[in-house]
């Protein structure tokens, strides 16, 4: 396989992201500017707190989305095998990685179609990149839902990453137009996600007027992608690239602001993902606007151990939702969604300074 070849990117990105540190080292989510207002009181019994939620037409466990990460490399087959099984056994959707590879190398397909094998009944969605659509159109998108069966299509968008990376896709000349022929031609929801820089809120009034069904925000503050792309380019002496690399560590929209941004301004349903690391991250993230929140690295983590660590890691992550639902006398996730949160700090002038009008904002 030669150094430009999608699979050996695919494993390159795995073995970084479980031997380096790569997350963002200054800039956050900007969750710790937003703070749940704890009730003393909460007239609930903590075992009657109900986690479960609706998405797209589909009634799950929480309201937490395992989001894609992997798959079209031999080896892969294993940790998406593994991911699918905590999925199905707790009742949360789960979404692939780019199937871009299996594309070209069609034996790879088993790599991705393992989820659906081992989790007939899974909420399944597929994963292409934008700019693949703006060549493949409707034909590509309908093939890669086929090769999995899938509930939903994930469209993501990656600038930056791109430009980093060697041998990187930098045209994004036409992928609205693309993103809108795919939504019109489908007949399943189309979500549109970054992978770790943010979605504004002009952005997301575009993607709601061209008919995508949910964004998911894949905002800053979390595992950084130009990172990951700056260490395989100085691994493999791109220095230009390695160098924007650099310069670019700390670009992005934090998740909790690409949230606010994102439910202030559409009315579709917003995952918001990028840094989620536990509960409470949940539980803000919900009573702030989003519907879902996705979480990845921290998952594959354990996933290439094996499905028990996944589902032990999931729970944990539930039980920490759960008690900060019990500490704002939530019983339910439509009560979370109401719930009072105080906006402070960097979060707050964001928000000011973008003239963002969000229910839970005070200015």
């Amino acid at each position: 396989m030669g150094e430009s070849s999608i699979e050996v990117r695919k494993l390159d990105h795995i073995r970084i992201c479980l031997e380096k540190d790569v997350e963002f080292k200054q800039k956050t989510t900007w969750f710790e500017f937003v703070e749940l207002i704890h009730i003393a009181a909460p007239e609930l019994d903590y075992v009657d707190i109900d986690t479960s939620t609706e998405f797209l037409s589909r009634k799950f466990s929480a309201p937490i989305l395992i989001e894609g990460m992997t798959g079209g490399a031999k080896g892969t087959e294993i940790i998406n095998r593994n991911l699918a099984i905590a999925a199905s056994e707790l009742n949360i959707p789960i979404e692939l990685g780019s199937q871009r590879a299996a594309l070209e190398k069609p034996e790879l397909a088993e790599s991705f179609r393992v989820v659906r094998d081992v989790a007939p009944d899974v909420f399944l969605i597929a994963n292409i990149g934008g700019v693949q659509l703006i060549k493949g159109g409707i034909r590509l998108a309908e093939e890669v839902v086929k090769m999995v069966d899938a509930n939903a299509l994930a469209v993501h968008l990656n600038p930056l990453h791109e430009v980093v990376q060697p041998y990187g896709t930098t045209s994004f000349k036409g992928v609205l137009e693309a993103i809108k022929s795919v939504a019109e031609g489908l007949p399943i929801p189309i979500i549109v996600k970054e992978v770790g820089y943010g979605i504004c809120a002009e952005l997301s009034r575009r993607l709601e007027e061209i008919g995508v069904a949910v964004i998911d925000v894949g905002g800053a503050g979390g595992t950084n992608w130009a990172l990951i792309e700056r260490i395989r380019a100085l691994e493999k002496g791109f220095f230009e690239h390695a160098a924007i690399g650099k310069t670019f560590l700390e670009w992005g929209i934090p998740t909790a602001a690409a949230t606010i941004e994102a439910h202030a301004s559409t009315k579709i349903p917003i995952i918001a993902s990028g840094g989620i690391r536990n509960g409470l991250d949940v539980a803000k993230a919900i009573a702030i606007g989003a519907s879902m929140a996705g979480i990845a690295r921290p998952l594959l983590q354990h996933a290439v151990v094996g499905p028990d660590k996944v589902v032990t890691f999931l729970k944990q992550m539930v039980s920490e939702l759960k008690t900060a639902m019990f500490l704002t006398g939530c019983r339910d996730v439509g009560s979370l969604k109401k719930a009072k949160v105080a906006i402070t700090g960097r979060l707050l002038e964001w928000v000011k300074q973008r003239g963002i009008q969000h229910p839970k904002v005070r200015l």
